[in-house]
Protein backbone atom coordinates (compact mmCIF):
# COMPACT_ATOMS: atom_id res chain seq x y z
CA UNK A 1 0.00 0.00 0.00
CA UNK A 2 1.37 3.63 -1.00
CA UNK A 3 2.00 6.03 1.38
CA UNK A 4 -0.55 8.51 0.21
CA UNK A 5 -3.22 5.80 0.84
CA UNK A 6 -2.24 5.20 4.00
CA UNK A 7 -2.23 8.49 5.06
CA UNK A 8 -5.44 9.14 3.67
CA UNK A 9 -7.13 5.95 5.78
CA UNK A 10 -4.69 7.48 8.73
CA UNK A 11 -6.32 10.58 8.97
CA UNK A 12 -10.03 9.78 9.32
CA UNK A 13 -8.76 7.48 11.90
CA UNK A 14 -7.15 10.49 13.56
CA UNK A 15 -10.18 12.31 13.05
CA UNK A 16 -11.95 9.99 15.01
CA UNK A 17 -9.70 9.71 17.88
CA UNK A 18 -9.49 13.38 17.96
CA UNK A 19 -13.45 13.52 18.21
CA UNK A 20 -13.67 11.57 21.31
CA UNK A 21 -11.40 13.83 23.03
CA UNK A 22 -13.18 17.21 22.05
CA UNK A 23 -15.40 18.93 19.11
CA UNK A 24 -15.69 17.56 15.23
CA UNK A 25 -14.11 20.86 13.80
CA UNK A 26 -10.81 20.71 16.63
CA UNK A 27 -10.56 16.93 15.73
CA UNK A 28 -10.24 18.41 11.88
CA UNK A 29 -7.79 20.73 12.86
CA UNK A 30 -5.40 18.50 14.96
CA UNK A 31 -5.63 15.82 11.91
CA UNK A 32 -4.82 18.60 9.99
CA UNK A 33 -1.66 19.39 11.65
CA UNK A 34 -0.79 15.58 12.54
CA UNK A 35 -0.83 14.80 9.01
CA UNK A 36 1.53 18.06 7.87
CA UNK A 37 3.88 17.38 10.54
CA UNK A 38 4.38 13.55 9.34
CA UNK A 39 4.04 14.80 5.55
CA UNK A 40 7.50 17.46 7.34
CA UNK A 41 9.54 15.70 9.73
CA UNK A 42 8.68 11.85 9.07
CA UNK A 43 8.79 11.77 5.26
CA UNK A 44 11.05 8.81 5.65
CA UNK A 45 8.07 6.47 7.63
CA UNK A 46 6.36 4.61 5.00
CA UNK A 47 5.15 1.50 6.87
CA UNK A 48 1.71 1.78 8.22
CA UNK A 49 2.78 -0.59 11.50
CA UNK A 50 5.09 2.93 11.70
CA UNK A 51 3.01 5.57 11.02
CA UNK A 52 -0.54 4.78 12.79
CA UNK A 53 1.23 4.93 16.57
CA UNK A 54 3.30 7.51 15.57
CA UNK A 55 0.42 9.61 14.50
CA UNK A 56 -2.04 8.89 17.02
CA UNK A 57 1.39 9.84 19.53
CA UNK A 58 1.09 13.31 17.45
CA UNK A 59 -2.31 13.91 17.95
CA UNK A 60 -2.41 13.07 21.24
CA UNK A 61 0.26 15.44 22.36
CA UNK A 62 -1.29 18.18 19.93
CA UNK A 63 -4.61 17.50 21.69
CA UNK A 64 -2.56 18.11 25.07
CA UNK A 65 -1.05 21.49 23.75
CA UNK A 66 -5.01 22.72 22.69
CA UNK A 67 -5.64 21.74 26.10
CA UNK A 68 -3.28 23.52 27.44
CA UNK A 69 -3.88 26.99 25.28
CA UNK A 70 -7.81 26.74 26.48
CA UNK A 71 -6.30 26.98 29.87
CA UNK A 72 -3.86 29.50 29.91
CA UNK A 73 -6.50 31.69 28.18
CA UNK A 74 -9.19 31.27 28.91
CA UNK A 75 -10.72 31.21 25.67
CA UNK A 76 -14.50 29.98 24.39
CA UNK A 77 -15.84 29.22 21.38
CA UNK A 78 -16.56 31.85 18.86
CA UNK A 79 -19.79 30.67 18.45
CA UNK A 80 -20.18 31.58 22.14
CA UNK A 81 -17.93 34.84 22.47
CA UNK A 82 -20.01 38.20 22.14
CA UNK A 83 -18.48 40.45 19.61
CA UNK A 84 -17.50 44.19 20.53
CA UNK A 85 -19.12 46.61 18.56
CA UNK A 86 -15.89 48.28 16.99
CA UNK A 87 -17.67 50.91 15.83
CA UNK A 88 -16.22 54.27 17.07
CA UNK A 89 -18.59 56.59 19.41
CA UNK A 90 -19.06 60.09 17.83
CA UNK A 91 -16.68 61.58 20.99
CA UNK A 92 -13.65 59.18 19.36
CA UNK A 93 -15.11 60.71 16.07
CA UNK A 94 -15.06 64.51 17.34
CA UNK A 95 -11.61 63.28 19.41
CA UNK A 96 -9.92 62.07 15.92
CA UNK A 97 -11.04 64.95 14.03
CA UNK A 98 -9.96 67.24 16.75
CA UNK A 99 -6.73 65.59 16.53
CA UNK A 100 -6.04 65.89 12.89
CA UNK A 101 -6.80 69.16 12.70
CA UNK A 102 -4.31 70.13 15.16
CA UNK A 103 -1.75 67.85 13.47
CA UNK A 104 -2.47 69.83 10.35
CA UNK A 105 -1.73 72.91 11.58
CA UNK A 106 1.47 71.61 13.56
CA UNK A 107 2.57 70.60 9.79
CA UNK A 108 1.89 73.48 8.39
CA UNK A 109 3.63 75.48 11.05
CA UNK A 110 6.89 73.57 10.39
CA UNK A 111 9.66 75.09 8.20
CA UNK A 112 10.81 73.62 4.42
CA UNK A 113 12.92 70.96 6.05
CA UNK A 114 11.10 69.53 8.11
CA UNK A 115 8.27 69.09 6.11
CA UNK A 116 9.96 68.10 3.32
CA UNK A 117 10.93 65.35 6.35
CA UNK A 118 7.38 64.06 7.29
CA UNK A 119 6.32 64.41 3.85
CA UNK A 120 8.81 62.00 2.69
CA UNK A 121 8.03 59.77 6.33
CA UNK A 122 4.68 59.53 5.51
CA UNK A 123 5.51 58.39 1.77
CA UNK A 124 7.04 55.73 3.43
CA UNK A 125 10.56 56.48 3.31
CA UNK A 126 13.43 54.75 4.53
CA UNK A 127 16.21 57.04 6.28
CA UNK A 128 19.17 56.30 3.60
CA UNK A 129 15.87 57.27 0.88
CA UNK A 130 15.34 60.52 2.74
CA UNK A 131 19.11 61.17 2.59
CA UNK A 132 19.81 60.79 -0.77
CA UNK A 133 16.48 62.65 -1.77
CA UNK A 134 17.59 65.93 0.49
CA UNK A 135 21.33 65.79 0.01
CA UNK A 136 22.56 65.14 3.32
CA UNK A 137 25.91 64.20 3.69
CA UNK A 138 25.27 61.79 6.22
CA UNK A 139 23.04 59.10 7.94
CA UNK A 140 22.87 60.78 11.20
CA UNK A 141 22.16 64.14 10.06
CA UNK A 142 18.87 62.88 8.73
CA UNK A 143 18.60 61.68 12.11
CA UNK A 144 19.59 64.22 13.82
CA UNK A 145 16.92 66.27 11.47
CA UNK A 146 14.39 63.70 12.58
CA UNK A 147 14.99 64.53 15.96
CA UNK A 148 14.48 67.76 15.97
CA UNK A 149 11.39 67.95 13.79
CA UNK A 150 9.72 65.37 15.85
CA UNK A 151 10.28 67.39 18.76
CA UNK A 152 9.20 70.58 16.87
CA UNK A 153 6.17 69.03 16.10
CA UNK A 154 5.59 68.35 19.35
CA UNK A 155 5.87 71.53 20.58
CA UNK A 156 3.67 73.19 18.41
CA UNK A 157 1.00 70.15 18.90
CA UNK A 158 1.09 71.83 22.40
CA UNK A 159 3.65 68.97 24.32
CA UNK A 160 1.67 66.33 24.09
CA UNK A 161 0.66 64.05 21.28
CA UNK A 162 -2.48 62.84 22.90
Amino acid sequence: MAREEVLAKLRERIVAFAACHGSREAAEDVAQETLLLLHEKYAHVDRAEELVPLSLQIARFKLMAMRRKVVRHQEVAVGEMPLPDLAPDPAELAERKEKRQRLARALRQLDGRCREMMRLKLEGRTFPEIQKTMGAAAINTVYTWDHRCRKRLLELMGGKWE
